[in-house]
């Protein structure tokens, strides 16, 4: 198949350390507790699910990398961020609403399924089934600790500002509080300083212009910030493993 099968993962059988696509991928389970009760949980990016997860064989794992958001525009992508950052899991009882739901989770892994599968098509109904979490989740505010505020106001503010501000003083000091702080907060919720989330970030974005854009390699570094070609290049081959014209032929 196209590779975009890398992209997403549908299993409703699987173990408990089943191995996720990347540690740049999201991961959703939907865990069914008969037609009234649907459990949905959150692993955002760089994160693992709770260990409370999988106790249960009712249920589907859906896993797909960032860069299946990251072509959209950027209020999509900030709201589906917040859903994954806001908190970890959220309960549907309404049955229509889980009606909803679980009629575009078939439709996906039917898609999904198929030998002639569409990457445009399952792109499009999974943003159809975050779009529903994103509404569900917006009409029923919980309380969130500031911690996680604060993480998701950094990643809110990193989608914005990444290609002009790469120093964690930045977001440190928008935020109001000290790098170390920061620092301590991102480690706790995601396993990595501010400038590991700021450095991942930029990869995903120039992989995906070399891969959708005719742009030059000199060109891509001055839009993510760069000061040379060579200092780009040796930063992308560290994080990647290959030069960004060999990424680009393969």
């Amino acid at each position: 198949m196209a590779n975009w099968r890398n992209k997403i993962q549908i299993d409703e059988n699987f173990e408990r350390d089943l191995a996720l696509l990347s540690g740049n991928s999201m991961g959703i389970y939907f865990q069914f507790e008969g037609i009234h009760k649907m459990i949905i949980h959150f692993k955002p990016l760089n994160e693992v699910f709770s260990e409370e997860v999988f106790k249960t064989d009712s249920g589907v794992l859906v896993n797909f990398e960032r860069d299946l958001i990251d072509e959209d525009d950027i209020e999509y992508a900030l709201d589906v961020m917040s859903l994954f950052n806001k908190y970890p899991q959220f309960v549907l009882t309404e049955g229509g609403e889980i009606a909803k739901v679980q009629q575009v989770i078939h439709l996906l892994k039917t898609e999904f399924c198929n030998e002639e599968a569409s990457y445009i098509m399952l792109k499009t109904l999974l943003k159809v089934l975050l779009l529903h979490l994103i509404r569900h989740q917006n009409n029923n505010f919980l309380e969130q600790d500031l911690h996680q505020k604060r993480v998701f106001k950094f990643l809110e503010l990193m989608e914005t500002h990444f290609l002009n501000e790469t120093s964690a003083e930045f977001y440190a000091n928008t935020i109001g509080i000290s790098v170390k702080r920061l620092n301590q907060i991102l480690k706790e919720k995601l396993n990595l300083t501010a400038k590991q989330i700021i450095n991942q970030r930029q990869i995903t974005e120039a992989k995906r212009i070399l891969v959708k854009s005719e742009m030059t390699a000199k060109e891509l570094a001055f839009k993510l910030g760069f000061d040379s070609i060579s200092s780009f290049s040796r930063f992308f081959k560290k994080h990647v493993g290959l030069s960004p014209s060999d990424f680009k032929k393969h």
